[in-house]
């Protein structure tokens, strides 16, 4: 199983008149936590694109179980708990500076190629960077 954690400050912008954080910023929390998972793998979507792959959203969900505020250090941890082959779930936990479960949500995303626009099996070199966190 792969897990990656990340900080994030909740900034000004993030949050409704009342310094919580607004619901539709979690999604971004969970890109930004998954951007960063797959750089700790040594990739980068930005080449992935580049060599044609494409990772469109599928679904997502989003669990709200408690709020976020201005300035908080919220940890966002990204877990992968099986390897991807055309569909990508990953799960997104985020956590308050006293370390307690604040929201939860998956996004499925789908490797997709470029030239044929249509999905596609995970690439070998992403697979090959994932594996070494499935073995015993």
């Amino acid at each position: 199983m792969l897990v990656c954690e990340t900080k994030i400050r909740v900034y000004y912008e993030d949050t409704d008149k009342m310094g919580v954080v607004y619901y539709g910023v979690y999604p971004r929390y969970y890109e930004i936590g998954r951007t960063e998972m797959i750089r700790e793998l040594g990739l980068s979507y930005k080449n992935m694109e580049e060599s044609g792959i494409l990772l469109p959203a599928r679904s997502l969900k989003v669990n709200y179980l408690k709020s976020a505020y201005y300035d908080d250090l919220l940890t966002i941890r990204t877990i992968v708990d099986q390897i991807p082959k055309v569909k990508f779930p990953i799960k997104t936990e985020i956590y308050n500076p006293a370390g307690e479960l604040i929201n939860e949500g998956e996004v499925v995303l789908a490797f997709f190629d470029e030239k044929t626009n249509k999905p596609c099996r995970a690439p070998e070199y992403f697979l090959d960077a994932i594996r070494k966190y499935f073995k015993s």
